[in-house]
């Protein structure tokens, strides 16, 4: 599985979680960072990737068009990327799980 980062999330992410996500990536570095999220989601679906962002809109775009791709919803709020890569990383089993489930949407909270 492999995770399409949004532009309000680190760009270090990738590289931190490639043990767990390898061959994901994040939208500045695939020139996507100014992209409308229509274009980000269309791109992941393409592409085979899960969406990890902190915006509700693609939350929404999730529970309209349903999956793929299954967008990660991070919601604990301003914090640094060690504490994403943390809850991403115990949440990793929960997040497989609902890609495998074919779940449009999963919360990560921390």
């Amino acid at each position: 599985m492999k995770l399409l980062f949004d532009q309000n999330l680190g760009h270090r992410l990738p590289l931190r979680l490639a043990d767990l996500f390898p061959g994901s990536t994040q939208v500045r570095l695939i020139d996507l960072d100014r992209a409308p999220d229509t274009d980000i989601w269309e791109n992941a679906a393409q592409e085979g990737f899960a969406i990890a962002t902190r915006d509700v809109d693609l939350a929404e775009i999730a529970t309209l068009r349903g999956a793929p791709p299954l967008v990660v919803w991070l919601r604990g709020g301003n914090s640094s990327t060690a504490a994403v890569e943390a809850a991403l990383r115990a949440r990793y089993v929960d997040i497989v799980a609902a890609e495998e489930s074919g779940a449009a949407c999963v919360e990560v909270w921390w």
